[in-house]
């Protein structure tokens, strides 16, 4: 999709949208009837105009069609009348058809790269042959260990996942009481300290991709903002609304630093995942085109799990002020607000109001009650329901609406019978159906393409046309009957039904993504197809590993992730100033950095070999505070590049230097600061600002385009070093060690620096000295294969067949 709308309104409305919205938004006009009524700001005085022309034509309609005789009560004319000819003009008006989101520019970069990906092999001229010697490794980050939606979805896809050939590495920022549960199935977990989220050390090289969910989770991809990370494949699977909330606060209080840094962190991200296409909107201040959709239904059988564990509904329904006896009907409409509701509302009440006469006590007392759950809370659309409830024979009070998001699910929880009304064709089931199936209600539904997926008309719910909307009084009857009858028994079976819907499409979904984005080495074995997972896996959600949890919901979850996000404005305000002017000479020197090491690299070699002329010349011999001074002028001469600092007088004398090879500022957390050891940065940007680092890029100037940076890896430090070494190297031995050996704490110890040192001082090897790690002890070698048949392994099966082609 691109990018979406900037507005931090979260409701969608049929009016056209933004420029940018409509790059990937296919959007069918309306005519100009549907326009007016489906226009968002409609004050009260139109609502009353609009009110009043739709009870005319009722009453117009009425007074002409057969069987409504005048001396009739006016509730009895209402109820048994025909509505033949309103309905037949209420389909002229537009429901929103046609209108789909998509993620196009997503979509488009997935077809560009698989397109790459082709030539380079056709390239080639041969097919990569995959040995298979490693399962692909990924990290997961999940928020806590504590049980919540997130956490029952992702454990469910980490199950599948492993099953069908990944390795994964969970890191969380607590331990909770999932912790077992992980362990339970197979899993490596590492808990983050909250307090160290900006100086976490891990290499995610090591890993092929990498999953985080959850807000706060997505703090971690500040680390991945930085070379050499900034090519791992990142999937952020975002469930709630919190951070965009967050977000409109940044942008309400000026918080510009902060509004950029988050915009930073969701670019990032390879692609965002939502579980329905109403958070898109929620988040479309951030103008992402990397986001995605996989429909899921975790959050709303857990929000149902949750609820009736701790709630008695019998007692529930006394307590809002509903007797036994009465019916409860609760109607219920699309995620996406728009004006036009009302009067789909409206057309659900007309429609169930010929039953009113079989709960009625008299005409002032009815035993059914309805109510019509709505986020909008405006005076003037609960005045317009309660003239049409009125207008429809219906007794005082016996309509209601009901708004607020507890207030809702209450009521959605007492109801003997929930009726969807919307017949907005939505692209993924809408989640107040998905709430109301997974409390074992019993549902009613137009016949849209996605609710025919999942709701069987007869079995779990009931179905109604959508073109035929005289035939819904019917349909509600028999669905009214059926919700009388309903058994303990049966409400079970559907429960559980419910709870596992969408779970195919959520493991199929994640699993697609990972085959388009993953770019696995040639080592690395193929996952097997999702047909060979057992059903319990990719058709259920793992609700066995909670069983034995004593707290289902975790009341303090919310506000653990705000604290994590406070924590991060604090740090963010202490340093505030710093990063806007850090970040302000990054950008002066990144826009004139190349030109500038040009000319420095210029000017040092005109300066050195201005020394080297007048060292050949001949001169007068001065006293020895001129030579001192002479000397001091050519070690300022040859500092032009700053290679030089204290570290340096410091290693004078020691007879070994060790560089330590790097790339991006990424590295710097597990590289050396004594004098022992010194780094080499492969690019001029990302060298430690205070250290004698090398400039291997100005040494070695191929350096400086990223195709051979890339290819040559850390050979390309051992090169730029080679060029003229004597001006750099001045000790007497030379020692190399990569960043990642500190990553993956297997550099040398305190010990082992001292007994190397000591045994180059004492000769016990004569002039050489060799260090070497064994094959068999690489960690992507555990099958302990030999060089050829390993260096095959990692190279697509090139190392024989290049050296025999270019012998021949």
């Amino acid at each position: 999709m691109g990018s979406l709308e900037k507005s931090t309104s979260l409701k969608r409305t049929p009016p056209l949208p933004s420029a940018s919205f409509c790059r990937s938004l296919f959007y069918r006009p309306r005519s100009r009837l549907a326009r007016f009524v489906l226009f968002e700001k409609v004050d009260y005085f139109q609502w009353i105009l609009t009110a009043a022309a739709f009870f005319f034509v009722v009453i117009l309609f009425q007074a002409f069609l057969p069987g409504s005789a005048p001396d009739k009560s006016f509730a009895r004319g209402n109820v048994e009348g025909d509505h033949g000819p309103l309905l037949g003009n209420f389909w002229d008006l537009d429901f929103g058809e046609g209108i789909r989101f998509l993620p196009a520019k997503f979509l488009e970069r997935i077809e560009r790269e698989r397109k790459e990906a082709n030539s380079t092999l056709m390239a080639l001229g041969r097919p990569m042959k995959r040995v298979g010697i490693r399962k692909p490794r990924l990290a997961l980050i999940v928020g806590g260990f504590s049980a919540d939606a997130m956490q029952l979805q992702m454990i469910s896809i980490a199950a599948a996942l492993k099953e069908i050939g990944y390795e994964i590495e969970v890191f969380s920022f607590e331990d909770g009481p999932m912790h077992t549960a992980w362990i339970e199935i197979g899993m490596h977990l590492t808990v983050l300290l909250k307090h160290m989220i900006q100086e976490i050390t891990i290499d995610w090289l090591d890993y092929d991709g990498v999953l985080v969910s959850s807000a706060e989770g997505g703090l971690v991809l500040s680390c991945l903002l930085q070379e050499p990370f900034k090519s791992v494949p990142v999937i952020w699977t975002i469930q709630d609304r919190s951070l965009s909330v967050r977000f409109s606060d940044y942008l309400k209080n000026g918080q510009t630093g902060l509004v950029n840094y988050w915009k930073r962190i969701f670019d990032r991200a390879t692609v965002v995942v939502f579980a329905n296409y109403f958070l898109p909107i929620s988040y479309s201040t951030f103008d992402m085109d990397n986001y995605f959709v996989i429909p899921s239904s975790a959050a709303e059988a857990w929000e149902a799990v949750c609820f009736l564990a701790s709630n008695n509904l019998t007692d529930l329904r006394v307590n809002m002020g509903y007797k036994s006896e009465e019916f409860l009907v609760a109607i219920v409409g699309s995620q996406f607000e728009y004006s036009g509701m009302l009067m789909e509302n409206a057309l659900v009440l007309q429609e169930l109001a010929p039953l009113l006469l079989e709960f009625s006590y008299g005409n002032s007392f009815s035993l059914l009650k309805v109510g019509v759950l709505t986020g909008n809370s405006s005076g003037s659309y609960k005045s317009a329901l309660k003239a049409v409830a009125q207008n429809f024979g219906y007794p005082r009070d016996s309509v209601q609406p009901i708004s607020g998001n507890g207030d809702e699910y209450s009521f959605l929880s007492t109801a003997d019978l929930v009726i969807y009304g919307s017949f907005l064709e939505e692209q993924t089931f809408p989640p107040v159906l998905l709430r109301a199936m997974s409390l074992g209600k019993l549902v009613v539904a137009p016949d849209l393409k996605i609710v025919r997926k999942y709701v069987v008309d007869g079995v779990n719910g009931f179905l109604y046309p959508k073109d035929e909307l005289d035939k819904l009084t019917q349909v509600l009857r028999e669905a009214i009957s059926r919700a009388k009858l309903f058994s303990s028994a049966q409400q079970i079976t559907s429960l559980g039904n419910a709870r596992n819907l969408m779970v195919s499409e959520t493991i199929q979904g994640y699993l697609w993504l990972l085959e388009k984005i993953l770019k696995l080495p040639s080592e690395i074995s193929s996952p097997k197809a999702i047909a060979d997972l057992p059903s319990k896996l990719k058709e259920e959600w793992q609700w066995h590993l909670f069983a034995n949890l004593r707290v289902m919901n975790d009341p303090n979850k919310t506000i653990r992730s705000y604290e994590i996000l406070n924590k991060l404005e604090e740090e963010w305000n202490q340093t505030n100033v710093t990063y806007i002017h850090s970040s302000f000479g990054e950008q002066i020197s990144s826009i004139n950095w190349e030109e500038e090491n040009i000319i420095q690299m210029v000017n040092a070699r005109k300066r050195l070999e201005e020394d080297e002329l007048k060292e050949r010349s001949d001169q007068p011999h001065g006293t020895w505070e001129e030579v001192y001074r002479s000397a001091k002028r050519a070690d300022r001469a040859k500092n032009e590049l700053h290679e030089r600092d204290e570290k340096e007088l410091e290693r004078t004398g020691q007879p070994l230097c060790i560089y330590e090879p790097y790339f991006g500022e990424g590295t710097w957390p597990f590289l050396h600061n004594n004098s022992l050891y010194r780094g080499i940065g492969l690019s001029s940007k990302g060298r430690r600002p205070g250290a004698d680092d090398i400039d291997a890029n100005s040494r070695l100037s191929i350096l400086g385009n990223a195709y051979y940076r890339d290819a040559l890896s850390e050979y390309g430090a051992f090169f730029a070093l080679a060029n003229r070494i004597d001006r750099i190297h001045k000790n007497a031995w030379i020692g190399f060690q990569s960043w990642r050996a500190g990553a993956r704490k297997a550099r040398l110890s305190k010990k082992a620096e001292m007994a190397l040192i000591e045994s180059i001082q004492a000769r016990k090897h004569g002039d050489s000295f060799y260090f070497w790690v064994s094959m068999n002890e690489d960690p992507r070698n555990p099958l302990k294969q030999d060089f050829w048949s390993f260096c095959d392994a990692i190279n697509s099966g090139n190392c024989r067949f290049l050296p025999s082609t270019g012998g021949s």
